[in-house]
């Protein structure tokens, strides 16, 4: 347990540093903005870019992997917003937001670095075609869902609501240049490329410092029974949902990692941004990345070890 616990604890010691640096007036709140509009805009997008590139399509783009990843995504999201309203009787509008926090799993800031750290580079090539697909799968299905509770959003105007969030997201776009990139055959000049490298290689330490920075402004408060079930779907259920459906397919040791770890990570900052875009279930959701973010340490560690 003490070398899964070695594999897990150097990424959450990044955000930790990050959280203690703000806590502690060291780095001031208006730094954490910067770094993570700078990680967030500009070098993570780069990141996804390069990755999606270079992917290679036919090896990788898996159908079973997305089932099995996307599965669980989606019974996340169901079980969340019919227990919040049926189990903790919240508003339909708070339970499409706690639904939406159990589906959107933090698969770059976490689940790429903890995925490294224990398979490899090398392994990640699943890790970003499920990537590529997450946040347009996880924001169609939540905007989709809001607007038809609301009941104020229909045709056209549904389909404008969606597109205009899924595109005006930065790593949307980096995704989307990498694939226009990848099926077009375009070179990247070697120029580019290293520009790109030196992005890289600031994306993920940043980001995770930054993120610490960011759950400094949550506070752990909120409806603990709604939030111990959102920690529970997103850290046991949807791993257990991957692992369960990626053995049936058969999928390969690496896309069975990949999917299962990635599926085991806390709810993402996107579930708050979210959750605050329609003013409802926002202390839910923040507190439900706090404490989720907190506890993947040892929930991390067991899926690596559930899965090899």
């Amino acid at each position: 347990m003490l070398d899964l616990l070695a594999i897990v604890l150097p990424v959450f010691l990044v955000v930790g540093a990050g959280y203690a640096a703000v806590w502690r007036g060291l780095f001031k709140d208006s730094a954490v903005d910067g770094l993570m509009a700078f990680t967030q805009k500009f070098a993570i997008p780069c990141l996804l870019f390069s990755a999606i590139a270079t992917l290679d399509l036919g090896a990788e783009l898996d159908l079973g992997l997305l089932i099995a990843f996307y599965s669980g995504s989606t019974l996340c999201f169901f079980a969340g917003l019919f227990g919040a309203r049926l189990l903790f009787n919240r508003p339909w509008t708070d339970s499409v937001a706690i639904g939406f926090s159990a589906l959107f799993a933090n698969t770059v800031l976490l689940g790429l670095p903890i995925s490294e750290r224990a398979y490899g580079v090398d392994a990640l090539g699943p890790n970003y075609t499920i990537i590529a697909f997450h946040a347009a799968f996880c924001y169609l299905l939540g905007i989709t869902t809001m607007e038809i509770v609301r009941a104020e959003t229909r045709g056209v105007r549904l389909a404008g609501t969606v597109v205009k969030a899924m595109f005006q997201n930065s790593l949307m776009i980096g995704i989307g240049l990498g694939f226009i990139v990848n099926l077009t055959g375009l070179p990247i000049p070697g120029v580019l490329r290293e520009a790109l490298d030196l992005m890289i290689r600031a994306a993920l330490p940043a980001a995770l410092f930054g993120l610490g920075g960011v759950l400094y402004r949550y506070r752990p408060e909120g409806d603990v029974g709604v939030i111990a079930m959102i920690c529970g779907l997103s850290l046991i259920m949807h791993p257990a949902v991957a692992f369960g459906l990626g053995t049936g397919l058969g999928l390969s040791t690496p896309q069975l990692q990949s999917a299962v770890i990635t599926a085991a990570m806390a709810p993402g900052v996107n579930t708050y941004i979210f959750a605050d875009m329609y003013g409802c279930a926002r202390r839910v959701a923040a507190t439900s990345v706090l404490v989720g973010t907190a506890l993947t340490v040892l929930t991390a560690a067991a899926w690596i070890a559930i899965v090899g």
